[in-house]
């Protein structure tokens, strides 16, 4: 479970409901080292003897406005990210701030190092943060999402982006996004098992610039046919993460790969 020593069980819980996202529960959000630790900044366990560890949360301030979750993780190279949560403003539009929860209290000191550090064009400032604003955050972002003062608003879109979906041409190929960064060609196989026979050769997972996955793959199906089915699994669930599919080409997957981010076959 999350955040063990952070937090007592009724607050992982009510946070966890809160949460219509969390990031994989793996070692790193990058993944763990062949050695099988964390890698980098493994915390002694000395560190906070007798006295309970603050929670280890930064919040950011300046970010892009395109920002993504790799983005963030690409920011904070090397250290074990648990959560993201970009905060929105009224209307659902992005303030440019965000929370990363990380692994370990240690990790914020190294966090804090990167402040003033750009991210695309844009510097980015780092601060301190507590598990009090971070919650805060949650509660704002889920009261955001309802859209209470505005459902019709919220529903319209919502809906307009469903159909996106479904009038999207389908070519055979599927792009996953939000994938558990653990995630290997065996569980994406047996995601869609019941929408023809996928082999390994057909899947294409995208990594950084590191090599690690980002969360993001193509699939490609035997028919266009099996890949509209496939659609059924669009926001179920792999692992402890919900996974977003949408209708994609080669030409997609080749624009990918010309981005610099290389895949793995």
């Amino acid at each position: 479970m999350f955040y063990r020593g952070y937090g007592d069980g009724s607050d992982m819980r009510e946070m966890g409901a809160k949460r219509q996202r969390v990031v994989d529960q793996g070692p790193s959000f990058f993944g763990a080292t062949p050695a099988g630790t964390s890698f980098m900044y493994n915390q002694p366990m000395y560190a906070y003897a007798g006295q309970p560890p603050p929670f280890p949360v930064v919040r950011l301030r300046g970010l892009p406005f395109d920002c993504t979750d790799t983005d963030v993780a690409e920011f904070f190279r090397g250290l074990d990210i648990v959560d993201i949560l970009f905060v929105h403003k009224g209307g659902n539009k992005f303030s440019g701030e965000a929370f990363c929860v990380l692994g370990y209290p240690l990790q914020v000191d190294f966090a804090l190092q990167k402040n003033r550090q750009n991210m695309g064009r844009r510097y980015v400032e780092v601060f301190r943060s507590t598990r009090q604003d971070y919650y805060k955050a949650i509660a704002g972002e889920v009261s955001e999402y309802r859209d209470v003062s505005s459902p019709r608003r919220s529903y319209a879109r919502a809906r307009s982006y469903d159909e996106g979906k479904e009038s999207a041409e389908h070519t055979g190929m599927l792009r996953l996004r939000g994938l558990p960064f653990s995630a290997g060609k065996e569980d994406i196989m047996e995601f869609f098992k019941d929408y023809g026979s996928l082999s390994e050769g057909s899947i294409y997972i995208l990594t950084n610039s590191e090599g690690r996955p980002n969360g993001e793959a193509f699939v490609e199906f035997e028919s266009a046919g099996d890949s509209k089915a496939a659609m059924e699994k669009d926001r179920m669930t792999l692992g402890n993460r919900y996974i977003e599919l949408f209708p994609s080409s080669v030409v997609e997957l080749k624009e990918a790969m010309s981005r610099g981010r290389t895949v793995t076959f």
